[in-house]
C-alpha cells in the first residue's frame, strides 16, 4: 500500500507541475487514492516510513493539482468577460 501511495502521489506531483490544469482533475484524483493508500498503508508499523511518504507526496499532489486547476479555470473564465 505504502509504494502504491507513493508512486501514485510522484504521478499526481508530475501532473500537477506538467499539465498546469488542463489535467488537474485527474491528478486529484490521483491524489485522493494515493492518500486513502497512505492512510492505510500506515497501519503496517514495517512500512510505515514509506506509507508517510506516500501520504505527504499524495497531499502535496493534491494541492498542486487543484490549484493549478482553479487558476486554470479562472483564467479561462476572465476571458469571457474581454
Amino acid at each position: 500500500m505504502g509504494i502504491a501511495s507513493l508512486v501514485l502521489g510522484i504521478i499526481a506531483i508530475v501532473i500537477g507541475i506538467v499539465s498546469a490544469g488542463l489535467f488537474g482533475w485527474l491528478g486529484a484524483i490521483l491524489a485522493i487514492i494515493g492518500i486513502i493508500l497512505g492512510a492505510v498503508g500506515r497501519k503496517n508499523p514495517e512500512k510505515s516510513g514509506i506509507s508517510t511518504a506516500g501520504l505527504v507526496c499524495s497531499i502535496i499532489g493534491l494541492i498542486l493539482c487543484l490549484i493549478f486547476y482553479l487558476a486554470c479555470a479562472a483564467c479561462v473564465g476572465g476571458l469571457g468577460t474581454l
